[in-house]
C-alpha cells in the first residue's frame, strides 16, 4: 500500500514524474479528445461492420433498449447482463470489486443512468457526447449505404467522413471547422508523418496532399457532393493508402496503422477499459468490451504481439498514472509480460522488436527508481508491491537482454535477473548506510556540548547493525527468489561501507584515547556479526559463501588496537627512562636528607610503574593478557637500568679497604733504614697519602650513601612483590584466573629483581645483607676499617715505625650503636701475616677477611 500522509492522502511510492512514453510524439497538436473521437470513430465504424454483403444498421439512441429487440441487433447493441466472473481479469490476476447495495428506489434510477449496451457503454467510457456518437452513426450509414458491400478496411474513414458529413450536420460554423481540421490531421498523421510504409520525397500524391491540407488551415474546404477538392483528396489518399509490398491483401487501406499513430489509438481504446466514474478500478464488462476493441486490429495494423505490448503498458501506466493505488494492475502488467517475453522470442519485426524496447527501458527505468533505494520506498507494510515491482523489472531487463543478444552473451542473459537484484542490494545498502551516516552527523551536531555522548562511529557501528538485521527480516527473503546470497551481498556492502569510514578514523589517529578504543572495539563486533550473518546465508551456495567472505576485507581493529596500546607502551616507557637518567643525576644518596633511608628516585619510579600498570588494565581493550608481557618487559627492562645506574654509584667493595702498608723485616735499628731516610720526603708524603685516602674525613660521608643504595635495593624488591600481587589481581579481575595467567606473570619484573638480588649479595660480606635500619648499621663498615688500621700500626710500630693512636671515636661506637660487632685481632708472631676476624653479633656468622 502506498504511505498514507497526515491529511489522509495517500502518496505514491515512487515518482511519476518524466514517466518516459515508449510510443513516441505524433508530430502534431493532436489533443488527447482528438484521439479520443478518432479512435471511437474507428471503433464504432469496425463494430458495426458485419463484413460481406450485409449492410452497416443504424439504432437511435433514443429508441428502445428492450432485450428482446437488443438480441437481432449487431455487437455494439448488444445488451448489458449480468456475466460470471471475467475471464480476462482472472488471467490477468485482477480482482473483481463488489459493487455497493443500494435501496430499491435509488436503484432504480441507478438503473436508468446506466448504459445498457457495450456500445453506449464505450461511448461513455471513452467521454463521447450523445451528439458526437450520432452525427457518427449517421455518417456510417451514408458511407456503407455508398460503399455497399465493402470492408471498413479497404475505406479511408476520414475522407468519407468528410464527404458524408456537412456544416449543418453540426451545432455550429465553428465547431465544424475544427471537426474539419481534425480529420486533415489524421490524414497528414496517417499518410504522410507516419505511413505504414516509407515515402518517395518525390511521390506526387504526397505532395497533393500536403498542398490540401496546407490549402484547408488557411480557409475551410469546400466539401460538397460535386467539390473538386474532395475528390482529389480521395484520389490522392487512396493512391497513397493502397501501397503494399506485397499482395496478400491489395484492397487493405494503410492510413491508420503506421506506428505510432496505431499504438496511440489503440493505447486510448484500452484505456476505456477503467472506470470513468472509478479510475482505480477495471469494467466489469471487460471481456465484452474487449472483444469489440479488438475488431480495431485490421484497421490499426495490431496483432496479438502488440496487443501484449501495448495493453502490459496501458495496465502499467494507468497504475502510475493514478497515484499507484491499485498494486492489482502492476501485477496484470507484469503477468501480461510474461506473455510478451514469449512473444518477443518468435518475432523477428524490426518495428515491434524497437516498440518493444522502447516499452521495456520506460518500465524498468521506473521500477529501479525504486529498486535502486528500496529501503527509501518500502517498508515492512508494503513489502509485497516491492516483489511486485521487482518482478515487473526483472522481466523488463531479461526481454530487453535477449533484445540485444550482441550486446549480453548467453550467460549474461541467464544470469541478468541475478546482476540486477545484486545491483539493486549493493546501490540500496549504500544508499541506506549513507543516511544513517547523515542522520548521526546531524544527530551529533544538534547534542554538540552534551556530556556522556558516544562517538560518532560507535553510534553509526550499532545503527548499521540494525539495518543489517532489518535486511535480513524483510527484504532478504523477496530478493532470495532471485539471489541466493542476498544477506551476503547485503552485509558485504556494508561491511564495505563502514570501512572506509574506519580506514579514514584510524588514518587520523594521533594519540591512544577511550574514544579510539571504543570505535575500534565496535567496529570489531560489528565486523564479526556481519560476518557471521554471511556465513548463515552462504551455507547451502557453491562455493560455501568464499566470494562474499573474500570480498569483506578485515579491518583489522584488534591489530591496530594492539599497535596503538604499543606504541601508547612505548611513550609511557620512554618518559619513564627520561626521568630516571634526569633524576639520578640529582639524587642525594645521604640518610640525612631522607628520612626512610632509601632513595626517593626509586619511590617514584614504583609509583609510576605502578600508576602504568593500573592505566594499561583500565584500557577498555579486550587483549590485557596478550599485550602484558611486553608491556612488564617494557617496563622490567627501565626499572632494571634504575638499578644498574644505583648499583654502579656503590662502587666495588674493595674501593672501602685500605691500602695495606709495605711489609718489612728491618727493626728500628737496623743499618737499612738510612736508605728509606734518603728518600725524597715528598714522595713519602705521597706514598702516605694514597695509602691512606679512605681514612680522611669524607669517609663518614661514602658510607651512609653506600647503606642508602642498598636499601633502595631492599625497597626495590619488597615493593615488586606487592606489584605482582596487584598485577595478578588486575588479571582475575578480567576473568583470567591465575591458573591460565598468559606468559605466566610470576616471572615478572624477572630482571630487576635478579639486579637488586645481587646489588645486595654484594655487600652482605661487608655487614650490609640485610637491610640497614639505623645509624649503627651505617657505622659498621667503619668500625671495620678503623680495626684494620689498628693491626697495621701495631705493625708498623713492631717494624719501627713510629705508633699511632686509635681514632677518638672508635671507643664510643658501643656506646652508640647496640649492634656494634666485637673486634679480635690475632697476632702470632711467628706469622707475617695479620688476620682481622669479623664476629657479627647479629648474623651469628663468623667471616674473615685476611690483610696480606
Amino acid at each position: 500500500m502506498p504511505i498514507e500522509n497526515n491529511a489522509g492522502f495517500m502518496i505514491p511510492v515512487l515518482s511519476s514524474n518524466n514517466l518516459s512514453d515508449p510510443f513516441g510524439q505524433l508530430g502534431l497538436d493532436l489533443s488527447d479528445s482528438e484521439l479520443r473521437e478518432t479512435a471511437y470513430e474507428i471503433f464504432v465504424g469496425a463494430c458495426r461492420s458485419s463484413g460481406g454483403s450485409r449492410p452497416l444498421t443504424y439504432v437511435s439512441q433514443s429508441s428502445g433498449r428492450s432485450s428482446d429487440r437488443a438480441s437481432s441487433l449487431p455487437s455494439l447493441q448488444r445488451s448489458l447482463t449480468l456475466t460470471t466472473a471475467s475471464k480476462v481479469k482472472k488471467a490477468l490476476g485482477i480482482k473483481s470489486k463488489k459493487k455497493n447495495t443500494v435501496s430499491e428506489s435509488n436503484g432504480s434510477s441507478a438503473t436508468e443512468n446506466s448504459p445498457a449496451t457495450v456500445g453506449e457503454l464505450m461511448r461513455v467510457q471513452m467521454r463521447i457526447p450523445e451528439q458526437v456518437d450520432s452525427r457518427v452513426r449517421r455518417a456510417l450509414l451514408r458511407i456503407a449505404a455508398g460503399q455497399l458491400g465493402r470492408r471498413i478496411e479497404s475505406i479511408v474513414l476520414p475522407v468519407e467522413l468528410l464527404h458524408q458529413l456537412k456544416s449543418s450536420d453540426f451545432p455550429t460554423q465553428r465547431e465544424y471547422e475544427i471537426w474539419q481540421k481534425r480529420i486533415l490531421k489524421v490524414l497528414e498523421a496517417g499518410l504522410l508523418l507516419h505511413p505504414k510504409l516509407p515515402l518517395d520525397r518525390k511521390d506526387s500524391a504526397a505532395q497533393q496532399l500536403r498542398q490540401i491540407i496546407h490549402g484547408a488551415r488557411e480557409r475551410s474546404m469546400e466539401t460538397g457532393r460535386h467539390s473538386e477538392t474532395v475528390q482529389t483528396l480521395r484520389t490522392v489518399t487512396m493512391q497513397l493508402a493502397c501501397r503494399s509490398v506485397d499482395d496478400y491483401a491489395p484492397d487493405m487501406c494503410h492510413w491508420a496503422d503506421g506506428i505510432p499513430l496505431n499504438l496511440r489509438l489503440y493505447q486510448v481504446l484500452l484505456e476505456a477499459l477503467f472506470d470513468v466514474e472509478e479510475p482505480t478500478s477495471m469494467i466489469e464488462e471487460v471481456d465484452e468490451v474487449l472483444e469489440l476493441v479488438k475488431k480495431t486490429w485490421g484497421i490499426l495494423g495490431i496483432d496479438q504481439r502488440f496487443h501484449n505490448l501495448i495493453f502490459s503498458w496501458v495496465l502499467f501506466n494507468h497504475y502510475v498514472s493514478m497515484g499507484q493505488v491499485e498494486n492489482d494492475f502492476l501485477f496484470a502488467a507484469d503477468n501480461l509480460l510474461q506473455e510478451v517475453k514469449k512473444d518477443a522470442k518468435l518475432t523477428l519485426d524490426s518495428g515491434y522488436s524497437k516498440i518493444l524496447c522502447l516499452t521495456m527501458k520506460s518500465m524498468l527505468e521506473w521500477a529501479e527508481r525504486g529498486l535502486l533505494a528500496y529501503h527509501e520506498s518500502f517498508y515492512r507494510g508494503n513489502i509485497d508491491l516491492m516483489q511486485s515491482i521487482l518482478s515487473l523489472g526483472l522481466s523488463a531487463a531479461t526481454i530487453l537482454a535477449e533484445e540485444n543478444p550482441h550486446e549480453n552473451s548467453r550467460r549474461n542473459i541467464i544470469d541478468i535477473a541475478y546482476a540486477k537484484v545484486d545491483i539493486y542490494i549493493r546501490s540500496s545498502m549504500r544508499k541506506a548506510f549513507s543516511q544513517e551516516s547523515e542522520k548521526v552527523r546531524i544527530s551529533r551536531k544538534s547534542a554538540k556540548g552534551q556530556l556522556n555522548h558516544l562517538p560518532a562511529l560507535c553510534t553509526l557501528a550499532q545503527d548499521v547493525t540494525d539495518l543489517a538485521f532489518t535486511e535480513k527480516e524483510i527484504y532478504s527473503p523477496i530478493l532470495q527468489r532471485w539471489h541466493p546470497l542476498a544477506v551476503g551481498v547485503a552485509v558485504a556492502t556494508l561491511h564495505s561501507s563502514f570501512g572506509q569510514e574506519v580506514q579514514k578514523f584510524v588514518s587520523g589517529i594521533k594519540e591512544l584515547t577511550p574514544d579510539v578504543i571504543q570505535v575500534l572495539i565496535a567496529a570489531d563486533k560489528l565486523e564479526k556479526d556481519l560476518v557471521q550473518m554471511a556465513v548463515e546465508d552462504s551455507v547451502n551456495s557453491d562455493d560455501g559463501g568464499k566470494s562474499i567472505i573474500q570480498e569483506m576485507a578485515p579491518y583489522e581493529a584488534e591489530a591496530v588496537i594492539a599497535d596503538l596500546v604499543k606504541s601508547w607502551i612505548k611513550t609511557r616507557v620512554k618518559r619513564l627512562e627520561e626521568w630516571v637518567d634526569r633524576n639520578l643525576q640529582q639524587e642525594v644518596w645521604n640518610p640525612k636528607a631522607n628520612r626512610e633511608l632509601f632513595a626517593p628516585s626509586a619511590v617514584e619510579v614504583l609509583r609510576t610503574i605502578d600508576e602504568t600498570l593500573e592505566a594499561f588494565f583500565l584500557l577498555p581493550i579486550p587483549m590485557h593478557p596478550d599485550l602484558l608481557p611486553e608491556l612488564m618487559r617494557s617496563l622490567d627492562t627501565c626499572l632494571q637500568d634504575y638499578i644498574l645506574k644505583a648499583k654502579s654509584g656503590c662502587g666495588s667493595r674493595s674501593s672501602f679497604l685500605p691500602i695495606l702498608p709495605p711489609l718489612t723485616r728491618c727493626k728500628g735499628g737496623s743499618k737499612l733504614n738510612s736508605v728509606f731516610k734518603k728518600k725524597d720526603r715528598s714522595q713519602i708524603l705521597q706514598r702516605k697519602k694514597s695509602q691512606l685516602n679512605t681514612i680522611d674525613d669524607n669517609d663518614s660521608y661514602d658510607i651512609p650513601q653506600l647503606c642508602v643504595r642498598v636499601n633502595t635495593f631492599h625497597h626495590i624488591r619488597k615493593d615488586l612483590e606487592l606489584l605482582e600481587k596487584r598485577t595478578i589481581a588486575h588479571l582475575k579481575s578480567i576473568g583470567i584466573h591465575e591458573g591460565s595467567i598468559v606468559n605466566g606473570s610470576k616471572k615478572n619484573f624477572e630482571l630487576s629483581l635478579s639486579s637488586c638480588v645481587e646489588a645486595i649479595q654484594q655487600w652482605q660480606p661487608a655487614g650490609l645483607g640485610t637491610k640497614c635500619d639505623d645509624e649503627g648499621a651505617v657505622r659498621r663498615i667503619g668500625a671495620v676499617r678503623q680495626c684494620r688500621r689498628l693491626t697495621a700500626g701495631r705493625g708498623r710500630q713492631r717494624e719501627g715505625m713510629p705508633h699511632r693512636p686509635p681514632p677518638p671515636h672508635l671507643v664510643h661506637y658501643h656506646s652508640l650503636t647496640p649492634h656494634m660487632p666485637n673486634y679480635i685481632t690475632d697476632h702470632t708472631a711467628t706469622s707475617r701475616r695479620k688476620v682481622i676476624t669479623y664476629i657479627s653479633s647479629e648474623q651469628e656468622k663468623n667471616t674473615t677477611i685476611t690483610v696480606i
